[in-house]
């Protein structure tokens, strides 16, 4: 038979709520509570201190029995006793052990000894830590073992026997036998309230508990995902504002005979510094404020048409087409196309500055009156260099497409990417009609 088990009385790391989180309990329940061997030795003590008693007075003559019978039920209380000590660890076992002893002492001396109420601890116990079924079993089986055994030894007859009184019952088979029955039955109801009362507790630690792993796991989870949004938007402000700074200072150099051209291409220098030091204090702000929320997309510091100019003046070859109605102002799906568009340039301004063209089309297909939704698709295609040449494969770590998935997938859109003919493609889908905290 598998035991009830208690609710752990200490934090573990099955979660940080115990049972005295679920219970009010005084000083004194608290240490038995924390102690049940000293609750163990108070019920044994209970039990000894009658019987014992019963079984000295019989020792010393005062009462009309064999004096070596009082020594016998003496020697078979200290037994219960001992017996009653283990009732938690083993309470069907120690049942049919006091039954034995309770026996034996009917078929001896005559005389119950008080194991009535030893039998009504050891079906406490059972009902506490077993099944219905087990304790039920237990009872019945303990009551008709002592009953049958009243039966057979005890004398009936008012003038048959003389027996001293007792603490317990007397030693007749029907007042012992409804003393039995009665204490055994009122011991297996509150058995049974205990043991329903410490699964109830079980359960609300399990559920408090589980909710608590839950809470420790959304957490974690949202740290992740404020790391990794952080760390996004780094890789736009590194990634992209240094590239076109680099590409910049290198037109500023080529330029160096033409003065208009280079101070053109200052003036776009320092414009992108600027906005890369607003992005990186945004982001640093974050950092140093944990309770401050990170936006989807930086706040747009400039509009798709001055973010091609910019690419043009770093010398790429951009154009740019518009189908349809492209929404205008602060969009969030449109501000995470313009970002993709940013990443999709600058990737490359970085690994194909030798491209002969680079063409970005963005484009709105509404279908919501087939029962579609609104979306925005972007496309960005490098046509390749003049001449087919071979780039070198494995170029750059893959973060800026990842990036771009993850802006789109927060639109309920996808991202692909990868070559086409001697270039490179880069498209995007992302809804319109939808709210980002929506999406699943």
């Amino acid at each position: 038979m598998r035991a009830f088990r208690r609710p752990p009385t200490e934090a573990s790391a099955a979660g940080p709520f115990t049972e005295f989180d679920a219970r009010r309990l005084d000083p004194i329940r608290t240490y038995l509570v924390r102690h049940p061997a000293v609750m163990d030795v108070v019920v044994a003590t209970l039990f000894l201190i009658p019987s014992s008693v019963n079984a000295v007075l019989i020792a010393l003559g005062h009462a009309e029995a064999p004096e070596w019978s009082g020594w016998v039920l003496f020697g078979i209380a200290l037994a219960a006793f001992a017996l009653l000590l283990r009732r938690r660890r083993e309470p069907v076992l120690i049942a049919g052990a006091i039954t034995v002893l309770g026996v034996v002492a009917i078929a001896t001396t005559g005389d119950s000894g008080g194991l009535e109420l030893a039998a009504a601890f050891t079906i406490y116990a059972v009902a506490s830590s077993r099944r219905p079924s087990v304790a039920w079993v237990t009872l019945g089986l303990q009551a008709l073992t002592l009953i049958s055994a009243a039966a057979l030894f005890l004398d009936e007859t008012p003038g048959g026997s003389s027996r001293p009184v007792e603490l317990d019952a007397s030693t007749s088979p029907a007042p012992f036998s409804t003393v039995l029955v009665l204490g055994q039955l009122i011991a297996l109801g509150i058995g049974t309230g205990v043991r329903s009362r410490r699964e109830h507790i079980a359960n609300l630690i399990d559920r408090a508990n589980a909710l608590a792993r839950d809470r420790e796991r959304q957490s974690q989870l949202a740290a992740a995902a404020e790391r990794a949004r952080i760390a996004r938007e780094m890789h736009d402000v590194v990634a992209h504002s240094l590239t076109v700074m680099v590409a910049l200072a290198e037109g500023v150099r080529a330029a160096a005979n033409d003065p208009p051209l280079a101070e053109v291409a200052l003036d776009a220098l320092t414009e992108t510094g600027r906005s890369a030091l607003d992005d990186m204090r945004r982001v640093l702000g974050v950092l140093r404020d944990p309770d401050a929320e990170v936006p989807f997309a930086p706040e747009r510091a400039v509009g798709l048409d001055d973010l091609i100019a910019r690419f043009r003046a770093a010398g790429l070859p951009v154009r740019l087409v518009l189908r349809g109605d492209v929404p205008t102002g602060a969009v969030p799906a449109r501000d995470a196309a313009d970002r993709i568009v940013q990443e999709a340039l600058t990737n490359a301004l970085r690994y194909a500055p030798d491209t002969s063209a680079v063409m970005v089309e963005v484009s709105r297909r509404d279908e919501r009156r087939h029962g579609g939704g609104d979306w925005l698709d972007v496309n960005v295609i490098d046509a390749g260099p003049p001449a087919r040449v071979t780039r070198p494969a494995g170029v750059g770590t893959g973060r800026g497409i990842i990036g771009m998935r993850e802006r789109a997938a927060v639109h309920g859109g996808s991202v692909t990417a990868g070559p086409e003919g001697s270039g490179w493609r880069v498209h995007a889908t992302l809804r319109l009609d939808l709210d980002p905290k929506e999406i699943p």
